[in-house]
């Protein structure tokens, strides 16, 4: 550039102490510039070579209690906004904190190469001035972020820039034609729809938000994060926008995690959740923080869908971060649901529009201790009624935070580079789904076993009674063994025994999870009748740890009485394997709806790691039917298929009985669940259903759902329906027979039964 070549400082100041500042700083930097408002230029006027210089006058809060500057609560009750401090409080706030007002400069850039940008990307016949106005404003932007911290990260004139490209332009054109509209009118509606989900965020509503929700889960836990994998997301995160993908268990999840985050300077999330919600005054402020509410429906509106794919093709092509619950709401059983693609389309679609655009999925588990609103979920996956949000419901979920219940852990999986995932996933009508269950596969692997989710899972897969507390530890020590051995994330083992199981076991029954008589010459513990599907929440969050080894248990037990016959000759080590692992593919087909595994050759290998851990040599040996019965005995106390699978199980039992009573008729899935509710509460009572925590809503869905896969709903592709429902009651009925006899062979636990005697 020439050094006669004409130099504008352009700035947004709103006050003289503003522009003063910015006078100073631009003498200082640009002596021979001339300072204008950003909307007093005409741009067209401005010869090619002509430099623009983009600042911004930065306001900095006064340093907060652990030296973070923010906006607290009481600034905004007294209505003043540190960050936009008004006219006549400016020069005190100066002379008190002269590094209160400073100023931030982007990239300069010459009209000439503005003028690049703006053929490249803006449809025909927006108006230059105003492109030019809106990345100036983007590029102090990005310079304020240089004083404030990435945590303030927010995105700027979305709308503008969304309506005003020419990729939205033209798709719109497209979609007019599609549906014989004109092109002006589907604009129209797509750009007012735009404008009622997109976040216009604050930092002023960030800093609130945060200071007046956070205290729904300050109080109730202490919060642990993975600061490793942290670090290795930061670095990340400056080349590819990340998409956080949570397990959901609360409603506290987005505040735990924005939290975490916010803690470690990451920009934050624009958070994608459902607009029940977004009821006053939770939607208005949190909008303002980051919050995109939308529609829980939106297949049938074409317009709605398309504004939808436009802000997330932006949000990923300006690399923002994004935050969504695949699960498509709270798990009712404690463990992961089956993922909704909706949003996972979408994004796909924006990615696929974008030349070598990526995104880098997140896997996240974020896993509590307890939680209060367990009893709600529970006793609405067993049939009853979900109550409506709203401002008496927020009081009073406000009041419940009020108590201690111990630790929420975030957790991170592996990285998954999206373009990547999909060109492993392969073509075909399956591709995301193999994306979505790789994505729910390490959640699971990162969900960390908390002492409360393994008290649940020895208890309800005890006998139904009372236990003291070496009784208890019996049980929970092969556990803390095969989760040290098998390298899982577990709990600290001394909150399994002594004075810290009784810490754990006291925790819960402060919550009514479990109860302690202690009339006797020693206290006994056992699960409250009523609160069976509270425990069971969280025993369930950690049976995905122990999938794998029941399923190759079930096996063992089928070579072992004879159930699994060799293929080709009976000598052959590899013929019995062979067909032992097509009897583990049978099982994982039926468990299919309830856990997710990975493809078949990875299955198969973990089975094999899980065999090392239970019979080490085994590739060595030919295995016979005895060698597998010893192999069973030598674990009676540590064998996890009963307590692991029984409820599944009895679940698949009560669904595929009642479409055997049904005949050859059909049922839709509300209606069927709904029998289902009855017909499990009557098999628990007549003691034929084991397990008393089965007789679930959700439970019942997976039931359906494997039904309906394989035709039993319909009848599709079934020349005789009746006989192939009895053929899948029959399937069930041998699994539940195996878990008794697995049973039998806990049963002879020797520690239990001498802390009996004592």
């Amino acid at each position: 550039m020439r050094m006669t070549d004409p130099v504008l400082v352009l700035t947004k100041a709103r006050t003289p102490s503003e522009m003063r500042a910015v006078t100073d700083w631009a003498s200082s930097t640009y002596p021979d510039a001339e300072v204008h408002q950003l909307a007093d230029v005409d741009y067209d006027a401005l010869p090619p070579q002509a430099l623009l210089v983009p600042v911004r006058p930065v306001w900095l809060p006064a340093v907060r209690q652990g030296g973070e500057r923010r906006v607290s609560l009481g600034d905004v009750l007294v209505l003043s906004n540190p960050r936009r401090p008004a006219r006549l409080m400016q020069p005190l706030i100066q002379s008190r904190r002269p590094d209160s007002l400073r100023v931030a400069a982007g990239a300069p850039a010459t009209i000439a190469e503005l003028r690049s940008r703006y053929s490249r990307s803006q449809a025909e016949g927006e108006p230059f001035g105003e492109f030019v106005s809106v990345q100036a404003s983007l590029s102090a932007e990005r310079a304020e972020r240089q004083i404030v911290g990435d945590r303030y990260k927010v995105p700027r004139l979305v709308a503008e820039q969304i309506s005003s490209s020419a990729r939205f332009q033209s798709g719109a054109a497209a979609l007019a034609a599609t549906l014989g509209r004109q092109t002006d009118a589907v604009m129209a509606e797509a750009t007012d729809k735009l404008s009622t989900f997109v976040a216009t965020q604050s930092r002023l509503m960030d800093d609130v938000f945060s200071a007046t929700f956070n205290r729904l889960h300050e109080r109730a836990w202490n919060v642990s994060v993975d600061v490793d994998h942290l670090n290795e997301l930061r670095t990340l995160n400056k080349s590819t926008g990340l998409i956080f993908l949570p397990s959901h268990r609360s409603y506290v999840d987005p505040l735990v995690l924005a939290k975490v985050l916010r803690n470690n300077d990451f920009p934050p999330n624009l958070v994608l959740g459902g607009n029940n919600l977004a009821f006053w005054p939770v939607g208005p402020v949190a909008r303002r923080a980051g919050m995109i509410f939308i529609r829980r429906k939106f297949g049938a509106d074409p317009v709605y869908k398309f504004a939808m794919r436009s802000y997330l093709a932006y949000i990923v092509e300006k690399r923002f971060n994004l935050e969504w619950y695949i699960e498509g709401g709270r798990s009712r059983t404690g463990k992961l649901r089956q993922p909704k693609l909706g949003l996972l389309t979408y994004v796909v679609d924006a990615v696929g529009q974008l030349d070598d655009a990526d995104v880098t999925i997140v896997p996240t588990s974020i896993v509590y201790d307890q939680l209060h609103e367990i009893g709600a979920m529970a006793a609405e996956d067993a049939g009853g009624t979900k109550k409506p949000e709203g401002v008496a419901w927020l009081l009073r979920y406000a009041k419940a935070q009020r108590h201690y219940l111990g630790e929420a852990r975030v957790r991170f999986g592996a990285p998954i580079s999206l373009r990547a995932a999909l060109a492993d996933a392969g073509d075909g009508p399956a591709r995301l789904d193999k994306v979505a269950f790789r994505v729910m596969d390490e959640i699971n692997s990162a969900t960390p076993i908390t002492a409360t989710s393994l008290v649940g899972f020895a208890l309800l897969g005890a006998q139904d009674r009372a236990y003291t507390l070496p009784e208890i530890e019996a049980i929970l020590s092969p556990l803390l063994t095969y989760i040290a051995r098998s390298d899982l994330p577990g709990p600290d083992p001394t909150l399994c025994r002594g004075v810290g199981l009784t810490q754990t076991l006291r925790v819960l029954a402060g919550n009514g999870v479990v109860s302690c008589f202690e009339g006797g010459v020693e206290p006994v513990w056992s699960i409250v009748p009523e609160n069976r599907a509270v425990a069971a929440y969280y025993r369930n969050g950690a049976l995905h740890h122990f999938v794998d080894r029941a399923i190759v248990e079930v096996g063992m037990l089928a070579v072992a009485e004879g159930e699994v016959t060799h293929l080709g000759d009976p000598e052959s080590h590899d013929s019995l394997l062979s067909a032992s692992q097509q009897e583990a593919l049978r099982i994982r087909d039926l468990l299919k709806f309830e856990f997710f595994f990975p493809p078949k050759t990875e299955f198969l290998h973990r089975l094999g790691q899980e065999l090392d851990l239970l019979a080490p040599g085994w590739r060595e040996v030919t295995p016979t039917q005895d060698w597998t019965y010893e192999v069973l005995h030598g674990h009676t106390g540590a064998l996890l298929a009963r307590r692991t699978l029984q409820p599944f199980f009895d679940a698949q039992l009560v669904v595929a009985t009642r479409l055997v009573q049904l005949g050859s008729a059909s049922r839709d899935r509300d209606d069927l669940v709904a029998d289902c509710l009855g017909l499990g509460k009557q098999l628990s009572l007549q003691n034929v259903v084991r397990s008393k925590d089965s007789v679930s809503k959700d439970l019942y869905e997976g039931g359906y759902q494997l039904a309906d896969n394989r035709g039993l709903i319909h009848g599709e592709n079934t020349d005789d329906l009746p006989p192939a429902r009895q053929q899948w009651l029959d399937e069930v009925e041998l699994m539940r027979d195996r878990l008794s006899r697995i049973a039998s062979i806990e049963a002879i636990q020797p520690t239990i039964g001498s802390e009996v005697a004592r």
